[in-house]
């Protein structure tokens, strides 16, 4: 067993965490909002008191933030994580951020004689919670095989796709997809809708035909009734689709269908639904039909 931090006890982190405490390893948390990680507590995980502390006590230290700005803030400065490193440690982000400030922060890692992997996470809290999740693994491969038996605690879908930030890249490259599957369901639905076909009807012959994606299925009932708790919000979609748009600008790769979803998460941002789940993109369609949502 081994002695692991982790910073960012979110919905993601916090459930990716608990696995690690239930496979019996020590773990040490840290999370802004002391009360949000009470959960954890509870099950036997311990509490740093900063990002410092936790690096400091731990072996593998992972973190899972919301965006860049948050990943520079728990990793900079006299409390940061960088700061707690000592040679022969382990950094692993899990968060899907600026490549290019996650590769500053793995030479800054190197710096100090510890490694970094960037392991974002593809999937959403429920296959989080059941170690169903797929992770995705940049960084040195070395590094990647020794601590390979901590992530398949974590879950056994692993893939190793090179040098650090390359699984970020991979992370953006298949989230994009997400919004531009949705959309095409809402338009589906809603066409059935406003021709006769009722809703749930339309949302069932759906999720059984043969363009029914577990991505989109996971979502669908959203759609009939919201969740009671948010998975993946307006805000968090957008800001992948923004590193989206700004990988493609970079790579030369035209993005038309990302640029398209992303206008419909602005919509739903000026209507005041940045903290519903990014699925709220179809009331925001239903609206512009003329149907209520």
């Amino acid at each position: 067993m081994a002695q692991l931090g982790f910073i960012g006890l979110g919905k993601m982190g916090g459930r990716a965490a608990k696995r690690l405490v239930d496979a019996g390893h020590t773990v040490t948390g840290y999370n802004r909002t002391r009360s949000k990680a009470q959960w954890l507590l509870d099950a036997g995980m311990q509490w740093g008191a900063s990002p410092r502390q936790v690096a400091e006590q731990s072996e593998v230290i992972f973190s899972m933030v919301t965006n860049t700005a948050a990943l520079q803030e728990i990793c900079e400065g006299d409390d940061g994580i960088l700061a707690g490193l000592q040679p022969g440690k382990v950094y692993i982000d899990m968060s899907t951020v600026s490549v290019a400030v996650s590769r500053a922060i793995a030479e800054q890692v190197a710096a100090r004689g510890a490694s970094m992997l960037d392991v974002p996470i593809s999937g959403n809290i429920i296959h989080v919670a059941t170690g169903t999740a797929s992770l995705i693994v940049g960084g040195e491969q070395a590094v990647f095989e020794r601590v390979k038996p901590l992530l398949q605690d974590i879950s056994p879908k692993i893939n190793y796709v090179g040098g650090n930030g390359q699984a970020i890249l991979m992370k953006i490259a298949i989230n994009l997809s997400l919004p531009i599957q949705f959309l095409g369901f809402c338009e589906g639905v809603l066409l059935a809708e406003k021709m006769g076909i009722p809703r749930a009807t339309a949302i069932e012959t759906w999720c059984n035909s043969a363009l029914a994606s577990p991505a989109t299925a996971h979502r669908a009932p959203f759609v009939l009734q919201k969740p009671e708790e948010i998975w993946f919000d307006v805000n968090m979609m957008q800001k992948d689709m923004l590193l989206a748009l700004e990988m493609g600008r970079e790579a030369n790769v035209p993005l038309p269908s990302v640029a398209l979803s992303n206008e419909l998460l602005t919509s739903a941002r000026g209507m005041g639904l940045a903290s519903e789940d990014f699925a709220v993109m179809f009331e925001v369609l239903a609206r512009m039909s003329g149907l209520s949502s």
